[in-house]
């Protein structure tokens, strides 16, 4: 048995947000300052750049996360990683593409993990809702292990090269919650949901979408000129049915 003082019922730190076994802690001031540091502390808590964390607590179940991101364990939780000699190559390159790391640690059990504290924003979806969700590049913070991991490749070359999006991608698809970073907070994010249409978007904005829509990199206008004349040059298009998380404030 175990008891954890002064973080559920701590004032300066507020649970904005839980889905299934994670909790979003964000700490309302930082408190761990100088008199030389102390008025950008001020100004950041004013502005929502605080730190914010994950709490999982687990229930005889189990999570996999972002290597190197978990920060305390309390109770009967086992770790493994989950490479072998045999699959060791291929993860490297899967982590290698995605902009993720080469092993992500299954923590399974009885008990509390938290994961490093960040200043970027925390967001959870129900994969399941989704179908299959396309993740952009360093977006994966953790998962229930019930979800299927599997790196996809663009169609054609020019996918990548333009769209800016990369030539690979981290697809999550099943049953299970996800936890995703944001550069922007979740009440920025804009849903598009798409039945049998098409979005297009001027630069690589949208940060995950649904694994059934088709993505291309279109010009702008019918023409290369019309293109050149608009401004707009190429834009991301996504075709289909499905759903697309975009950043409308890129910073």
């Amino acid at each position: 048995m175990y008891q954890i003082g002064n973080l559920f019922d701590n004032k300066n730190v507020v649970c904005t947000a839980q889905l299934g076994q994670y909790r979003v802690l964000e700490h309302q001031q930082d408190l761990s300052v100088s008199p030389y540091s102390a008025e950008t502390a001020y100004f950041s808590s004013k502005m929502n750049v605080k730190r914010r964390q994950v709490l999982i607590e687990l229930n005889n179940s189990s999570t996999k996360i972002q290597a190197g991101a978990m920060q305390w364990i309390l109770g009967n939780i086992s770790m493994q990683t989950g490479v072998t000699a045999g699959n060791f190559l291929g993860k490297m390159v899967a982590a290698k593409v995605t902009g993720e790391t080469t092993a992500k640690p299954i923590y399974s059990g009885q008990g509390h993990l938290m994961l490093e504290p960040t200043y970027k924003h925390i967001f959870m979806v129900d994969v399941a809702q989704w179908g299959s969700i396309v993740l952009q590049d360093g977006l994966f913070l953790a998962c229930d292990t019930t979800l299927q991991e599997k790196v996809i490749g663009r169609n054609n070359l020019s996918s990548a090269v333009l769209g800016g999006e990369g030539l690979f991608n981290l697809m999550l698809s099943g049953q299970g919650i996800a936890v995703l970073e944001s550069p922007v907070p979740q009440q920025e994010l804009i849903q598009f949901n798409l039945q049998n249409d098409e979005v297009k978007i001027d630069g690589n904005m949208a940060i995950a979408w649904s694994g059934s829509l088709e993505f291309t990199v279109e010009k702008s206008a019918k023409s290369l000129i019309g293109s050149a004349v608009s401004g707009e040059g190429f834009v991301n298009v996504y075709r289909g049915t499905g759903s697309i998380l975009m950043v409308p404030t890129p910073n």
